[in-house]
């Protein structure tokens, strides 16, 4: 069942989601209830050609979705061949509003695709990142060295978002030092996640990201059911109680930076 709060308090930004069917009561309703929940602005992410191609179209007709085109490490062995053609030219990535490249990264932990084609994918993605001017979005999972080594090997775009972050302190000031943000997600709820929500906690209130991973990763109390965008406001407020800040300004500030990190012109 959608949990609505039904208030229009805050500002809150879910920066990476996939809304597809499988959110409760489909994609309209779950980001209807977002809405009312005081979420502003969705990016719908695409993780392989298909994906990609239905966040484009969602992005056309909420003027409040934007969309990503990417190849998640899962899908790696698809090449990148096979969204290239979607990004077009500067006229058309702004008339879609793609705003940035990926999901993309290193998944060592399923290991779906061949670590190679990962490797490959991963770089391409960024070189993409930099040829279109884009900001990244970065999965990572089992696999922490090796994303640093291609980062640096390929140099990270100006803005990098490592989304669903499940590192630690270590990690989070290596990405930082690269001029990354920090997005976090349901986990930082966990009471597993100590060492995510140190790194929460840790995390400049200007480099952090917000976001429901939807329709996976349901934060606490929710956890076990189908995650939806309207439960970002319970990952911002979580980390407001980490940081001890208001949970207004966490809800504000993580809006600006994603307009920031995602270049989105909002106001």
């Amino acid at each position: 069942m959608n949990q609505v709060v039904h208030t229009t308090d805050g500002q809150y930004f879910d920066s990476h989601c996939h809304l597809t069917p499988a959110l409760t009561g489909g994609v309209e309703s779950a980001l209807d209830t977002a809405r009312v929940n005081g979420v502003v602005g969705f990016v719908t992410v695409g993780c392989d050609r298909q994906s990609s191609i239905e966040a484009i179209s969602l992005a056309a007709i909420h003027r409040d979705v934007y969309a990503t085109v990417g190849l998640h490490p899962h899908e790696a062995t698809h090449g990148t061949a096979s969204i290239v053609d979607l990004l077009g030219d500067s006229d058309m990535l702004r008339r879609s509003k793609i705003v940035a490249i990926g999901e993309c990264g290193l998944d060592f932990y399923y290991d779906h695709s061949p670590r190679e084609a990962q490797r490959q994918a991963f770089a391409e993605q960024i070189q993409m990142a930099h040829h279109y001017d884009l900001p990244l979005v970065v999965h990572t999972r089992e696999a922490w060295a090796e994303t640093f080594d291609i980062l640096r090997a390929e140099g990270a775009p100006s803005s990098t978002i490592f989304h669903c972050f499940t590192g630690g302190q270590e990690e989070a000031h290596r990405c930082l030092d690269l001029g990354a943000y920090l997005s976090f997600s349901g986990i930082v709820t966990f009471k597993s996640a100590g060492d995510v929500q140190r790194a929460a906690v840790a995390c400049p209130l200007d480099r952090l990201l917000v976001e429901t991973d939807s329709p996976y990763l349901a934060p606490v109390p929710l956890r076990g059911t189908p995650n939806q965008p309207a439960n970002v406001r319970i990952v911002a407020d979580a980390i407001a109680g980490l940081k001890a800040l208001d949970r207004l300004d966490v809800a504000f500030a993580t809006k600006s930076n994603a307009n920031v990190a995602l270049r989105l012109g909002i106001s």
